[in-house]
């Protein structure tokens, strides 16, 4: 989809090849990597063990796990370790994909709950009925349904990072076998911020439509901008003026499934059907964005969207009807869609379900996220903030972000803006002249190149242009 490297020679293209994931999510030279190798199996996928770390994928040479609690094998004895290069039992590409894309899902059946089946009857059933049933009874019904949540192994709750520690891995053994002190790769954000934070809203009924200036206003005075996701039918008629006031405070308008009623992925006809009336929605609206209403998802059928990025995958879903997660807190490319995992907690599984201090969860989620330099992104339903306690508990939230904006340097960016600058990192490619690393590409101004290397074993990452080292990882 994007080219994002420049050429190089056939060993390097070979290496590209094996590392390609690695390579578009670091944005490495390929040429500095060209000591990895891989060797995979071609038995059934399952889990395993890299060090710490549990994976998904075939193993050359040892068996796999079905499932993510039983007794996991350890891949470290199937490495081949030569004095410059190593060969991996596994396809790293494979391993990163099963992962993003939720294919290990399967093989956890024994900890998925049955609502993450799509034509579950007690699914279709309970969105018929729905409307009809009082607040009371939905949230003690959902209770029911994910009482078993904290009993799931995988992914890592509350937030799971397994696929940075799997790339943190690589590089790790990239430069141990390399003999270099450090290798660049462009930084994951623009103008050297540390990590990036984003605040969506889905908007589910008439009353939170109707909620949203008031959001706005709010947001307004902690100097916040926002993403709003409008359902167009059924639920409430669009208010244009709504609408209007979002666009004119600097936030941004998104579209929200079609009518909410639990079915847009049921079958693949459906969501081909129903994808060509939501696209031609976002036409209408001027909408880049997108986020299915419950986060149902099937990246299979992602083709069927003309949407930039969408929002409908959690990093971990244990708290959520479709169970699984992506296990990595920063944006990755589905086909030409760019997605932008939701990585902390949603309100309503947090008031009605956790019914935890509010406050102190989300300042882990975040604190978690940041020392990884991922991306922190919400949602916080108008719906569910009304009452004026909630209301003060949101601006809480908006001016801790404030905080971490100013003392931790975290970018505060619209989901628009994120998509804009992942797309033009993944075509900028380092060029070398004259010993310095250079960023070419469009908006290269605003890139970094930064440095990992070793301290003591363990990964770390350098800015130069701030001279300050990032503790990056606990990979040793």
């Amino acid at each position: 989809m994007y080219n994002t490297a420049a050429p190089f020679d056939s060993k390097s293209q070979e290496v590209r090849e094996v590392l390609a994931s690695f390579h578009a999510h670091t944005k490495c030279p390929p040429s500095m990597t060209g000591q990895i190798s891989c060797s995979p199996g071609n038995g059934p996928d399952g889990f395993f063990k890299l060090g710490d770390t549990r994976l998904y994928g075939r193993v050359n040479g040892s068996s796999a796990a079905r499932g993510p609690a039983e007794p996991l094998e350890q891949a470290d004895s199937q490495l081949k370790n030569e004095s410059g290069s190593i060969e991996l039992p596994f396809d790293p590409n494979e391993i990163i994909d099963n992962l993003r894309l939720e294919k290990y899902v399967h093989s956890a059946n024994g900890q998925i709950s049955y609502i993450s089946n799509s034509k579950s009857l007690s699914r279709r059933l309970y969105y018929a009925i729905r409307p009809l049933l009082p607040v009371q009874v939905r949230r003690h019904l959902q209770k029911v349904a994910l009482q078993d949540w904290s009993k799931i192994s995988f992914p890592n709750w509350p937030v799971d990072t397994t696929v940075e520690d799997f790339i943190d891995w690589l590089w790790v053994r990239i430069l141990e076998k390399s003999g270099e002190t450090r290798i660049p790769f462009i930084w994951y954000w623009p103008d050297s911020f540390h990590s990036c934070a984003i605040m969506t809203h889905d908007v589910e009924t008439g009353a939170g439509q109707d909620f949203c200036p008031t959001m706005l206003r709010i947001e307004r005075e902690c100097g916040i901008k926002s993403a709003f996701e409008l359902v167009p039918e059924v639920r409430y008629p669009i208010s244009r003026d709504v609408m209007e006031q979002i666009r004119e405070a600097g936030s941004e308008v998104c579209v929200h499934g079609l009518n909410h009623d639990g079915r847009l992925f049921s079958s693949e006809e459906i969501l081909r059907t129903r994808a060509k009336a939501i696209n031609q929605y976002a036409k209408e609206w001027g909408a880049r964005g997108f986020r299915s209403p419950v986060m149902y998802r099937n990246f299979e059928w992602y083709d069927a969207f003309s949407f930039s990025y969408d929002m409908s995958v959690p990093n971990v879903a244990h708290l959520d009807p479709q169970r699984g997660g992506c296990c990595t807190i920063f944006p990755y490319f589905v086909g030409d869609i760019l997605e932008l995992p939701l990585t902390t907690i949603q309100d309503y599984p947090l008031f009605n379900i956790l019914r935890t201090n509010p406050m102190e969860m989300w300042s882990k989620q975040i604190d978690l996220i940041a020392a990884r330099h991922g991306l922190i992104s919400f949602i916080v339903h108008p719906d569910y903030i009304m009452e004026r306690e909630r209301q003060e508990l949101y601006r809480e939230l908006l001016l801790l972000l404030k905080r971490y904006n100013s003392e931790k340097n975290v970018w505060l960016a619209l989901p628009g803006e994120v998509d804009e600058w992942w797309r033009d990192r993944a075509g900028m490619s380092l060029e070398c002249k004259d010993g310095e690393w250079l960023v070419r590409g469009k908006n290269s101004h605003r890139a970094r190149v930064a440095y990992a290397t070793l301290e003591h074993g363990k990964l770390s990452y350098i800015v130069p242009e701030k001279n300050k080292e990032l503790t990056a990882s606990r990979q040793s």
